[in-house]
């Protein structure tokens, strides 16, 4: 039996993590099992997502099956975009450098921030009353 070629990546944005597995296809795209157009629906999050196929040009190449948990959409398919380019540049290591320069290689650490005991919030106080 034929072994499958795919290349996994995993993508990580806020609390959403992506498990990436591109496969030698013609372009098909799926998101936890449901049609890419049907999971992110503003135009916004589907350029986000596929954003490395289109900067390398390889979307036509690759079929991309996908598993996304935790975060809200938005933060699913910025995930989804960094799972890709890892696993593009263990596809081939010389896409590197052009991913790099749109600065897709980068993992965005910016997270919510804990509350504070004796605040309201992260930073917000109570309201300070002198009477």
């Amino acid at each position: 039996m034929a072994d499958l070629v795919q290349y996994y990546g995993t993508g990580r944005r806020k609390s959403s993590v992506a498990r990436v597995f591109l496969r030698p296809g013609n372009g098909g795209f799926t998101v936890n099992k449901k049609p890419f157009e049907v999971y992110f629906v503003t135009e916004q999050q589907r350029v986000s997502a596929k954003r490395p196929l289109v900067l390398t040009e390889t979307l036509a190449n690759f079929d991309v099956v996908t598993t996304v948990r935790g975060g809200g959409v938005s933060a699913q398919a910025d995930a989804v975009k960094l799972g890709i380019t890892r696993a593009l540049m263990i596809f081939n290591v010389e896409l590197r450098k052009m991913l790099k320069a749109d600065g897709l290689v980068t993992r965005d650490a910016r997270i919510k921030e804990r509350k504070k005991y004796g605040q309201k919030g992260a930073r917000a106080r109570f309201q300070f009353s002198k009477r």
